[in-house]
């Protein structure tokens, strides 16, 4: 029987990392981001492993050409592979972006932004699958920044954008420190949801909580527009409770100052473990010469996103919503 692509890979990402892992006695994920190296460069980078260790996995990578299998293919194996580290070594505050909110969003970037290049900014990059997810979508020439501030994540996101063969520039920063990075045409990002600790860091932002902490996604939603050109777009993935906690009133007055709402896509329920987890798609238009709000924004509630059925007639919708605004 035929194995599929995917399961090669995954195999082949598997069975390398656990023999780096004891070998390097490191975790899983680390071990992962060294045999994806490896890989890549088509060599045995660690110096420490065994001369019978370098033969086994000499053995391994060249039973795989990456030539042989799709970027989509690539991530996917990838992908599951990280997941597979991270239920044992659980990395706080990260959770990976669903497959199928990658293919919506990729398809609502193409249909916002007309030009057949620009520059694209992810500020909480993660291990890179939801931007690579768009990427592989897209057929036009994208220009992606990428910052994230675990060491881990962003080399795993490293390898992947190689993997992938995506030109990728990565900083390894706080994001809501100063970016010294152009002004993008567009940003991307799951926002990381819950406070910011560094409340000195955070006096430099008008969404500042005026007692306490300040929430960390309302921060990276106002360095995101700092750093988007006039006219720029927007895409954030959002709690469904954004505007109901004890500091939406700034965000309210802040996005009256800078921003245009084109759209909300409410994502299903049934995605999340509970009611209180729910999150939506935040379309938003940084303001500037020419910029025209909609007649009406775009408001939707997703449906069961693997039904094509229902997701065809919200395209429909969300086509028509463009006829009508986009003229």
């Amino acid at each position: 029987m035929k194995i599929a692509p995917v399961e090669q890979l995954f195999t082949l990402f598997n069975e390398t990392a656990l023999v780096l892992q004891e070998e390097l006695s490191c975790t899983y994920l680390e071990a992962l981001a060294e045999t994806g190296e490896n890989l890549f460069h088509g060599s045995i980078l660690q110096d420490e492993v065994s001369e019978i260790t370098e033969k086994r996995l000499n053995k391994q990578y060249q039973e795989i050409n990456l030539d042989n299998f799709t970027k989509e293919e690539i991530r996917k194996a990838y992908q599951l592979v990280i997941l597979k580290g991270m239920k044992e070594n659980v990395q706080p505050n990260h959770q990976m972006t669903p497959d199928s909110v990658g293919m919506l969003l990729s398809y609502l970037v193409d249909k916002f932004i007309a030009q057949s290049s620009f520059r694209l900014l992810d500020p909480a990059i993660g291990t890179g699958n939801l931007v690579t997810t768009v990427l592989n979508q897209l057929q036009k020439n994208v220009q992606l920044i990428g910052i994230e501030i675990d060491d881990l994540l962003i080399k795993l996101a490293y390898v992947n954008a190689n993997l992938q063969e995506h030109p990728i520039e990565l900083f390894n920063q706080d994001s809501l420190e100063p970016l010294f990075i152009d002004p993008v045409d567009a940003v991307i990002a799951d926002l990381p949801v819950g406070y910011y600790p560094n409340d000195v860091r955070a006096l430099d932002y008008k969404l500042k909580a005026e007692k306490g902490h300040s929430y960390a996604h309302h921060l990276f939603m106002e360095q995101s527009v700092r750093h988007t050109k006039r006219g720029g777009y927007l895409f954030f993935i959002i709690p469904n409770g954004l505007f109901e906690s004890d500091q939406a009133h700034q965000l309210r007055d802040f996005f009256k100052d800078e921003i245009i709402i084109q759209g909300v896509l409410q994502l299903p329920i049934s995605m999340f473990k509970n009611k209180m987890a729910a999150k939506s798609i935040l379309i938003l238009q940084k303001k500037g010469e020419g910029v025209v709000a909609p007649k009406q924004a775009l408001l939707a509630n997703l449906p069961n996103l693997s039904s094509a059925v229902e997701m065809d007639n919200i395209l429909k919708k969300i086509d028509k919503w463009f006829q009508d605004n986009k003229r």
